[in-house]
């Protein structure tokens, strides 16, 4: 779009993440520069360096919003009912997120940073508040463990469904799991709730 007028640093940073957002959602990473996301918003490519540190500045604060709209959702299933009834909902929910935008959500897990680049506090601390409802979910199954176990069972379920989710959403990997990969979600969890209720037994 052709610039109309001068922004403010607030609105010119929205028109970044939103013009970033399209062009990972139409044709993923590979149709993302500097150069396209200057095109859209009407700047020059040297613009987007006053607001963002870089490319990966821009991507990791659209990944942060995504996660924090996952949290949004987890955070508004159903607590009621036996641990079993509560993860349904949950990884349902998780299943359901990741659908309706798969080129985003696929962006968690094709983005890289450089090697020696370690991912920032406050996104680690964004994937931890995921694994929170796991972690609550799963408390009366791991039993008198202690926190370290409970964190552990809730990574390895999350990592497993995370897993299941990105294969479904990708495009080249999608036969794999195909139209029944919210089936293989189910089955996924029910296997994993099973072993931990005999481990408790």
């Amino acid at each position: 779009m052709g610039r109309r007028s001068i922004h403010s640093p607030e609105e010119l940073r929205e028109l970044i993440i939103q013009a970033t957002t399209e062009i990972v959602e139409e044709d993923g990473l590979e149709g993302l520069s500097a150069r396209e996301i200057a095109k859209r918003i009407g700047y020059s490519p040297g613009t987007l360096y006053n607001v963002f540190e870089n490319l990966d500045d821009i991507l990791l604060t659209i990944e942060a919003r995504l996660l924090d709209r996952l949290a949004e959702r987890l955070a508004k299933t159903d607590a009621s009912g036996t641990p079993q009834e509560r993860l349904k909902r949950l990884t349902d929910a998780y299943f359901a997120f990741t659908q309706e935008r798969p080129k985003l959500w696929n962006l968690l897990v094709e983005h890289r940073l450089p090697v020696g680049k370690d991912l920032p506090p406050w996104y680690r601390a964004k994937l931890e508040c995921l694994l929170t409802p796991l972690e609550e979910a799963l408390a009366p199954l791991v039993g008198g463990r202690n926190a370290g176990e409970q964190k552990r069972a809730a990574r390895a379920l999350w990592a497993s469904v995370h897993g299941m989710t990105s294969l479904s959403t990708a495009a080249k990997l999608a036969p794999v799991t195909g139209p029944a990969s919210a089936a293989l979600v189910d089955d996924l969890v029910s296997t994993y709730l099973a072993g931990l209720t005999k481990r408790r037994a």
